[in-house]
């Protein structure tokens, strides 16, 4: 339901296109590996591989992906190894979608 609602709201903000979705972290790295995304929203909770560890693998191989976690839990231990992976940044799930549009297109602008 939460990949859905990401790829409706997306389909609705100019610049950002969707071009890969996953169910779980080795999905994820697959379809990294596949599209070569510029930006990689990442939920930390995901079955199979978490999204942490779906993180160190894609930034790993891909260190051109920036990662934005996206994460219901504002326990800073998940957030902080999130981010020691190699997430750019994170955004909770509790927030205005503004503000996760926000964290993509900034992830997107510091790739340059």
């Amino acid at each position: 339901m939460v990949r859905q609602g990401l790829q409706q709201m997306f389909a609705t903000v100019p610049g950002i296109e969707v071009v890969g979705v996953a169910a779980d972290g080795s999905q994820a790295v697959v379809q990294v590996d596949r599209l070569s995304p510029d930006v990689v929203l990442m939920d930390v909770e995901m079955p199979k591989v978490d999204g942490v560890e779906a993180t160190r693998r894609i930034t790993s191989k891909h260190p051109e992906s920036r990662i934005v976690i996206l994460t219901g839990s504002a326990e800073r231990s998940r957030i902080e190894d999130a981010l020691q992976a190699g997430a750019v940044s994170y955004v909770l799930k509790q927030g205005d979608a503004s503000e996760v549009v926000r964290a993509v297109r900034a992830a997107h602008q510091s790739q340059a």
